[in-house]
């Protein structure tokens, strides 16, 4: 059992690890470049597929609600404004955190904290989409999300599984098309529905064959566009239907131990699910928290419903980080942990605290990412960055410089107006040591 556990991380690493083939290919293609034997669009071309192979991903840890970054990782335990809410040491020196999340805490030399992101969006429906795509909901155009933009720069278009998983709802790919829309999981306990055929392959196969030919005869009159789309649907599903990769949907057969580390709660189910998925190959894997609590949108009784989830997210979020340092996927696995905005520092008269998106806390690990730091600050009473503010742009670029994404990339929206991935901002530096 070890010896077979020790081939399938190193398989692991030769699939993650690419980038000195990379460096390789940018050697040649820039010297046949010069010679005059390949084209530009030939090098960029080699190069893009280069990319694709290396491997990395990300992994986005919702916190849907908008948490509050007084009883996460900003507590202001010397001040009236920070509540009952007391503050622990880390495994970092001088780094403290809010009481709960114990097994995060000693996980801090690998993980960054964020203490002065900042924005203007308070309403959850237009910060969620924000904070997923890079822009402000229009009604003229659907943005694509982030996920779906580093899934169609990175990801392996011959892999058999989606290129984007999300555990829980989240935002669409957009204009980008089918082809990057998440594939939706709502129990991570259980093999995804409707994707056992029930049927032998080759009679699956003939049954795919008569709605081909179907479908030929509404294209004939003047249906093309959705027959595309829903053979690319179709198509796009049945290969992983039909793939040996499903497997990696099925987290039965992880050990005890290994369940018992991520936690019994569906969010320490969708991080198992996630390191799985990644382990397989997928660019990228949203796990959106619920606890017995609800979600993040603590309006009234504040401290228990932030205990409950705190005792599910705590030991999935370190969980999932040690899990995949130990297998050697850290180093090209991004682990974003965020939520669309943060609370207000008073408590209101529920016992609560509401939107406030002037400042509030994420926090990074792995990709690049130097841990066991701390970026920016809030002012002593929590109502305001203190210093280096960081703009969601300015997060999505530094997200895009993790995993080798250009993001003033350009896509083509349906209006015929390039978009770019992340209009405006720029990578946060000192996250990278």
């Amino acid at each position: 059992m070890e010896l077979l556990t020790t081939q399938r991380h190193e398989q692991v690493k030769v699939r993650k690890h690419g980038v000195s083939r990379r460096g390789f290919l940018h050697t040649v293609s820039t010297g046949a470049l010069a010679a005059g034997t390949l084209s530009l669009r030939d090098v960029m071309s080699l190069q893009a597929a280069e990319l694709r192979k290396q491997g990395k991903s990300m992994i986005l840890l919702w916190m849907g609600g908008g948490p509050s970054q007084f009883e996460t990782f900003d507590p202001k335990p010397n001040h009236a404004n920070g509540g009952e809410t007391k503050a622990i040491s880390t495994s970092v020196s001088g780094i403290q955190i809010a009481q709960g999340w114990e097994k995060t805490a000693a996980v801090m030399n690998d993980l960054a904290i964020i203490r002065s992101m900042t924005n203007k969006e308070g309403s959850h429906p237009r910060a969620t989409y924000q904070m997923h795509t890079g822009y402000i909901p229009s009604g003229s155009v659907k943005h694509p999300s982030l996920a779906a933009s580093i899934a169609k720069e990175i990801s392996d278009p011959e892999f058999d599984l989606p290129a984007v998983v999300s555990v829980g709802q989240t935002q669409g790919a957009g204009f980008l098309g089918v082809q990057y829309e998440p594939f939706m999981v709502q129990d991570p306990s259980r093999m995804p529905q409707n994707v056992a055929t029930g049927v032998p392959t080759n009679r699956y196969s003939r049954r795919l064959g008569l709605l081909d030919r179907l479908e030929d005869e509404f294209a004939d009159r003047g249906g093309d566009v959705v027959v595309k789309n829903h053979r690319d649907l179709y198509g796009k599903t049945s290969k992983m239907v039909l793939s040996s990769e499903l497997k990696a949907f099925d987290i039965s057969d992880e050990p005890t131990s290994m369940k018992e580390m991520y936690g019994d709660s569906n969010f320490g189910r969708g991080c198992l699910l996630a390191r799985r998925l990644v382990e397989a190959g997928t660019t990228f894997v949203e796990v959106s928290s619920r606890g017995q609590g609800g979600n993040w949108d603590t309006h009234d009784n504040l401290y228990e419903r932030v205990g409950n989830l705190t005792s599910s997210i705590d030991p999935a979020t370190a969980g999932l980080i040690t899990d995949l340092k130990d297998r050697g996927l850290l180093e090209n696995t991004l682990v974003v942990w965020m939520g669309e905005f943060g609370r207000t520092p008073r408590i209101n008269p529920r016992g609560g605290r509401d939107h406030y998106p002037r400042v509030f806390n994420a926090a990074m690990a792995g990709c690049g990412i130097k841990g066991g730091q701390v970026i920016g600050s809030s002012t002593a009473d929590g109502t305001a960055v203190a210093d280096d503010p960081v703009t969601a742009n300015d997060l999505f670029c530094t997200i895009c410089k993790s995993l080798d994404v250009d993001p003033r990339h350009e896509n083509m929206s349906p209006l015929g107006r390039p978009m770019k991935i992340v209009d405006g901002g720029a990578p946060v530096e000192k996250l990278f040591g």
